[in-house]
This record gives C-alpha cells, structure tokens and sequence, in this order.
C-alpha cells in the first residue's frame, strides 16, 4: 500500500475566528509521526462537537484536523513495532487539540500512542467504543486497582446517557457489577437498562444532598457531570468506595468538605484518559476486547455518518438530541 499524494480531511481553523470544513492535504500538512495510516473508522465525542462547530476551546494550536480517535491499517512506519498492514488505533494523545487528528483519510501518529487493535474486535467496533469506551473502561480499572468489587454494592453513573456514561453502564454490568443510571433523560431509560442499567434515576436524584454527610447509598461511582453533581456524590458514597471523574458537563467547579475523605474513606479518582501511559492503555484495550459481542456494539453505536455530513452531526450533540455513539466512515 502506498501513501496517496492527496487525501481529504476535516480540518479546523481557529486563528482570529472559526472556519472548519472538508479540504485537500497532503502527508507533509499532517503532525509529525511515525506511523502512517489509512484510515477506517472515527468517532463522534462531545469535544469533537466543541472543537468542530467552534463552540469550546480545544485546539491548542491552528489548523488542526478534527477528531480525537481514529482506527485504521497501517500504511508505512519507522518504528519497528508497526508493519504495513498492521491494524492500529488511536485515543486521545493530543489528537485535535495539540497534533492532527482522526478525521481525515490518511493519519500521522506517534508510535508511542499507537496501540495494536486487540483481538476480538474490528476497526468499526473500536470507534463504537473509541475514547468513550477507553475513558469508561479506565474509570473501572483505576476504581478497582483502589479496590473496587462487585460483592461491595452497586456503582452509581452520573451523565449515563451520555457516550461515557452509556458505556460505563455497559461495561460495568460485563464485569459483574449492579449499576444504577442517573439521567436527564426520562425517554431513554428502557435503553439505559438494556444496556444494563438495574435501576435509572432522574437527573434531581442528588439535588438534597447538601449536608457535609448524607446516607450513604452507593458503592462508587462513575461521574461525567461535576461541580455539584460530583460534590453531591462525594456525600453518599460508602466507606471507601471510590468516586472515578471523568467529565465536567455541568462545569469544573467542586464545593464540598473534606468530611466524606477522612470519615469515610472515600476516594476520588481524576480520570485523565488523554495522558494514559501505553501499558495501561493496553491493558484496557485488551479488556474491552475481551468483554464485547457484535449485538452489544449494535445496541450502542446508533448512527453512522462519514466526512461529508459529519458538520451535520454536531449541533444536533450539543444540543443533547443524540444518543449512543455515532461512527465516522473514513
């Protein structure tokens, strides 16, 4: 396979204004790398929305090729790990916000962040999971490494409509746990519990949780939401549950007391999924391999879109309209 001289992306401008639509580049436009891929297969994530519509600062720098995952084959590498035809993906790492990143036919990546598709999974069903599942899939490892099980009681997730949340729900319930759903969402709820969401709880769930201590009700918990959400968790969690964080789509703030941390035990877990070092990541990876059937991936990933009606997909994100995962054909 060789490297076409010109290929199409979806690059963002965000020097003095906001443009961003499809153009023609070359290999030598992309972000140093070195591996080379075609891609296959992205997805679309709420920063992607941010970044693509011009909603939110995530690029750090300008012009960069949107998308913050990608899967594909490789195409040529310089780092001996990687071989043409290898099939490889990529999460986070700076992709979209410091370096090129996954939407566009041809991709650039550091070695170092490039990870061998596991076995279990194809290109496709990486990008249904793609840096949601990997965020979710880390949130449980990194609770369970502080001692997190089954047999302590149920896991609460915050946001769990969401694309993290939705998925947290999922792979909680694979790996044995009782997960309870927290969502603004009443006309999802048959699918949260499909997912496998044993009980689903109005977004207000949390909203008389003020005192420095309430009744402890959960044995951890997955939040995408922040600021009085997470304060709120911090309140009802048991002694020595674990509160993994990983979102802020109700803002970055956190008011609370140190009480629930040195009465209960309680431990809150920052969830830097972009900053991952690559043992890790492949340990989750090889985990989310292992845990998944293709009927599984149906039921989340709901809608498909490819370069061209891509623009399309993300005021429809922002506004909270869509739900599951939506793929990108490259």
């Amino acid at each position: 396979m060789s490297t076409p001289a010109a290929f199409r992306a979806f690059r963002i401008h965000a020097d003095g204004g906001h443009r961003a639509g499809l153009e023609t580049l070359s290999l030598d436009d992309l972000s140093p790398g070195e591996v080379v891929i075609r891609a296959a297969w992205s997805s679309v994530n709420y920063k992607d929305a941010l970044a693509g519509t011009g909603s939110g600062r995530i690029l750090r720098r300008s012009p960069l090729v949107g998308g913050i995952d990608v899967a594909g084959h490789v195409l040529a590498s310089t780092d001996p790990r990687f071989r043409e035809g290898d099939a490889v993906l990529c999460t986070g790492s700076g992709l979209s916000e410091t370096r090129d990143g996954g939407y566009s036919e041809i991709v650039r990546l550091p070695a170092e962040w490039t990870i061998p598709l596991p076995a279990g999974l194809d290109l496709r069903e990486a990008m249904v999971l793609g840096t949601a599942g990997f965020t979710a899939g880390l949130s449980l490892l990194r609770m369970e490494q502080n001692g997190q099980t089954p047999e302590a009681g149920p896991i609460v997730v915050t946001g769990a409509s969401g694309g993290v949340g939705s998925l947290a729900l999922a792979i909680l319930s694979r790996a044995g746990y009782e997960a309870h759903a927290i969502s603004g969402k009443p006309e999802h709820a048959d699918w949260l519990r499909r997912l496998g969401a044993r009980e689903v709880l109005p977004r207000d769930t949390l909203a008389d949780a003020t005192r420095p201590l309430e009744t402890a009700r959960w044995a951890g918990a997955i939040d995408n939401v922040g600021d009085a959400t997470l304060a709120a968790l911090t309140r009802v969690i048991q002694p020595y549950g674990n509160i993994a964080s990983c979102g802020l789509a109700a803002g970055h703030g956190l008011a609370t007391t140190v009480m629930p941390f040195i009465i209960r035990g309680v431990s809150l877990l920052g969830i830097a999924s972009a900053g991952t070092a690559r043992p890790m990541r492949e340990q989750v990876w090889e985990r989310l391999a292992g845990a998944w059937k293709p009927a599984d991936l149906a039921m989340i990933a709901t809608a498909e879109t490819d370069l061209d009606a891509l623009p399309g997909v993300f005021p429809n994100m922002l506004a909270g309209g869509s739900v599951g995962r939506t793929v990108v054909r490259l």
